[in-house]
């Protein structure tokens, strides 16, 4: 059994948005990431992506849409988002949220201008 604690579990920024890497293949999980994202309030992504596996958000505090449009996913809510689907992370609220996301290993993500990136570090 590997144990992941919150103190030491890494952390990673991207602008507005904060991950907590918890289960990865590095930290002894070959098939399933999972991590806790924490979106400050009123921020909307810069562009969408979509991955080539589903992804589950469980959203455990404040709300967010997985598009400008998108329905508002709140606190104790699960949105599965199907492979393919264009995401792009809102926090309509005005405290930040927090959910955590589950994914295959391994995935691939492909941002809206059409380029392919790695493996994020918080999922390897």
């Amino acid at each position: 059994m590997y144990l992941i604690t919150g103190s030491e579990a890494p952390r990673f920024q991207l602008p507005g948005v904060e991950f907590t890497a918890l289960a990865a293949p590095s930290r002894g999980s070959t098939d399933v990431c999972t991590w806790q994202i924490t979106v400050e309030p009123a921020l909307r992504s810069d562009q969408s992506h979509t991955l080539d596996h589903d992804e589950i958000f469980m959203v455990i505090s404040g709300a967010l849409q997985l598009s400008p449009d998108g329905p508002v996913v709140r606190a104790g809510d699960a949105a599965v988002v199907p492979a393919g689907t264009p995401i792009q992370v809102v926090n309509p609220g005005t405290e930040p949220a927090r959910a955590y996301v589950a994914i295959r290993a391994g995935f691939t993500p492909t941002m809206a201008d059409g380029s392919v990136l790695g493996t994020p570090p918080w999922a390897v």
